[in-house]
């Protein structure tokens, strides 16, 4: 008996149709396509390569870009911020010279000074170019006594600023190292090529090398140090001693002297510092004024 469409269901046609085999195989798939996606996500990992495949094509606009934007330029920045300041460290731990600390500090940089490694840099200098940086009693409480907890290097236009600070963060001393101040001290140990009488500073005050070495040995032996504040400069070079000239200008106690070398054809003066009042005495011997 063929039922009419527009009779109404009988149980058994209701059955038929409900479990019909597309039905059943439509239920299936849904249940296999459903119980794949939860035991393999393959659908948020087919999107997400979708995303990532057309990701350059698409603008980056919107409130979630430029918060992103924000945060990688943030990283990178501190990033660089962190590279800047280990570069810094490194480069003042291995400063071997008062020199390269200032070569190495740039205005408005700062970092934080060992007292072992400023004594080390102390004593590389001679000692009568380190007695005008710091008086060496001053340095040695400073450096020796418990007064100091550290030293604070800041970059200046000129230089370098040193700041020796106590445990309560005050400044107790402070030294200033400008450029072309250590510039100069650096170029102290390096003879210049030339001789005595062409620089006008020694004009009328050059004598023999034998002259001036009889006068001084004629000096008091504790007068003689003060004179010869740096013999391990004079020790170190190659060549003879030909001529001492006395510098015409003092500068804080210190008047230079200059000692001419000749060797292979070539003349080179070295400058020292000695002592004001020493060269005073050893001025008088020379001009005969005391036997």
């Amino acid at each position: 008996m063929i039922q009419k469409w527009y009779d109404p269901f009988t149980a058994g046609e209701f059955a038929r149709r409900t479990f019909s085999f597309f039905n059943l195989g439509l239920l299936i798939f849904t249940l296999a396509f459903g119980a794949s996606e939860f035991r393999f996500d393959w659908c948020e990992k087919l999107v997400g390569t979708y995303l990532l495949a057309t990701n350059d094509l698409r603008p980056e606009t919107g409130a979630l870009w430029e918060t992103g934007r924000q945060t990688s330029n943030a990283h990178k920045s501190l990033n660089r911020i962190i590279t800047q300041r280990e570069d810094l460290r490194r480069s003042v731990r291995n400063a071997d010279s008062f020199y390269h600390l200032v070569e190495s500090l740039g205005p408005g940089e700062w970092v934080t000074l060992e007292k072992e490694h400023f004594k080390s840099l102390y004593l590389s200098l001679a000692p009568g170019i380190g007695r005008q940086l710091i008086d060496p009693s001053s340095l040695v409480w400073l450096l020796n006594g418990n007064i100091t907890d550290r030293i604070f290097c800041e970059g200046m236009m000129e230089g370098v600023a040193l700041y020796f600070i106590d445990s309560r963060n005050r400044v107790i001393h402070q030294i200033d190292l400008k450029r072309n101040t250590i510039g100069e001290i650096q170029s102290r140990n390096a003879p210049i090529p030339g001789r005595l009488t062409e620089i006008e500073a020694f004009s009328g005050r050059i004598y023999p090398a034998n002259k001036f070495f009889e006068a001084m040995l004629k000096l008091p032996a504790e007068v003689i140090p003060e004179l010869m504040v740096d013999p391990e400069l004079l020790l170190k070079q190659e060549g003879s001693i030909q001529a001492v000239g006395i510098w015409n200008e003092a500068d804080g106690g210190y008047i230079k002297l200059g000692f001419e070398f000749f060797l292979r054809g070539e003349n080179r003066v070295l400058l020292i510092q000695a002592r004001e009042w020493a060269v005073w005495q050893l001025s008088l011997i020379l001009k005969g004024e005391v036997q």
